[in-house]
């Protein structure tokens, strides 16, 4: 390995990791997290919910598989995170899909990381002191300490007006070779209870919205159409949707209001869908309230239980708020929950046609559990029709 810059993660409660400066070379800031999985390193950069994060991999060694570009989740192509924090990088990565190295990567889009650094110390710090801002960066470290400290809080930040598109498209890519071949007599995998020759057309409103769970609306018979967060109720109907989904995406649900007064109009116009942000931006327009996790949910192997079934689902998720289940009040019903702390994983909405999971039924981490969920919405949108 050459002879890497000395750099520092500042935490804003003063503790301070040393490593060394990998990636492109700059200070920023941001909420330092931590994610468990083994894999996806790529998938988890380029995740428009990681947005305005540093985000630390609990997996040691990182890079081995290079970077194809087939697999970001973000439209464009590029990382999204604020920052990136590992143990031990690999500078020569061994996959036959590869088309770049991590390293070049993240220099060539601007994306600061530090490694060498003690990933488990930091990760059982934030565990036991919750997320808090940190800042990366080669200056001396009284100062990245005060550009922690001086750094917005994630409480109340509106992050997907940074991530939402301004302008409406198309979205037509399946996943293709990757694509889960589907039992049509199994509960999970099976087909729609009803056929349908025509494509479902589907609202998606893109709050920062991962390109796999596009892929699965696709796949699943539907034709996607996403928009602006920012969009109208009036404008959305115009479109003549069969569905609406509410996609994933970054920051305080409390935060995006006007995305919450627009959902609260579509209620009962159409059938709706959210994931992970969606799931809480649908909470708050029933009534409801999220809070901030201590340190969230992130990575793979989640327990999930479904309340109706009985059934443990194993999931991927990538959340630091959660919905508050007892402000559901009557009209929304709790229909999953989180087996290791026993928060909201999912609700119903009755009398709207609505329902939303806070974890992401696309990652494959069960690998197939959560498929039906995207069954359920098809049925939802047959049936009506």
């Amino acid at each position: 390995m050459t002879h890497r810059k000395i750099a520092h993660l500042a935490l804003a409660d003063g503790t301070l990791f040393q490593g060394f400066a990998w990636g492109a070379e700059k200070c920023v800031t941001g909420e330092a997290v931590f994610t468990t999985g083994m894999t996806g390193y790529q998938e988890v950069l380029t995740d428009p919910s990681y947005t305005g994060q540093l985000v630390c991999m609990t997996n040691p060694h990182i890079g081995n598989t290079g970077i194809t570009h087939e697999d970001a989740e973000s439209r464009k192509n590029q990382p999204q995170v604020a920052g990136f924090i590992v143990r031990e990088p690999c500078d020569t990565p061994s996959n036959h899909r590869s088309e770049e190295s991590l390293q070049r990567y993240l220099e060539r889009h601007g994306i600061a990381a530090i490694g060498g650094i003690d990933t488990r110390r930091l990760v059982r710090t934030l565990r036991d002191r919750g997320a808090q801002n940190g800042c990366i960066g080669t200056a001396p470290p009284a100062e990245l300490v005060d550009r922690a400290r001086a750094a917005p809080s994630m409480q109340g930040l509106d992050l997907v007006s940074r991530v939402t598109p301004t302008e409406s498209y198309a979205f037509e890519e399946t996943r293709g070779d990757w694509r889960v071949s589907f039992d049509p007599h199994s509960p999970v995998t099976g087909a729609s209870k009803l056929s349908h020759e025509r494509p479902l057309h589907v609202i998606a409103m893109d709050f920062g919205a991962k390109r796999n769970i596009l892929r699965c609306l696709v796949d699943s018979g539907c034709r996607v159409t996403a928009v602006p967060a920012s969009s109208s109720a009036k404008d959305i109907l115009a479109l003549q949707p069969d569905g609406i989904f509410l996609s994933n995406g970054p920051g305080d649900p409390a935060a995006v209001g006007y995305a919450i007064s627009t959902i609260r109009e579509l209620l009962g116009q159409r059938p709706i869908f959210g994931i992970c942000l969606g799931h809480q931006l649908l909470a708050h327009a029933v009534g409801a309230k999220t809070y901030k996790l201590k340190f969230g949910h992130r990575g793979l192997n989640q327990p999930v239980k479904d309340l109706a079934t009985g059934r443990v689902e194993i999931t991927l998720q990538n959340h630091g708020f959660a919905v508050d289940i007892p402000s559901l009040g009557k009209r929304a019903v709790s229909t999953h929950v989180h087996l290791n702390d026993g928060t909201s994983e999912g609700l119903s909405v009755p009398d709207a046609n609505a329902f939303s999971v806070q974890y992401h039924p696309e990652a494959a981490a069960g690998p197939h559990d959560a498929l039906y969920l995207f069954r359920r919405f098809t049925d939802a949108m047959l049936q009506r029709a």
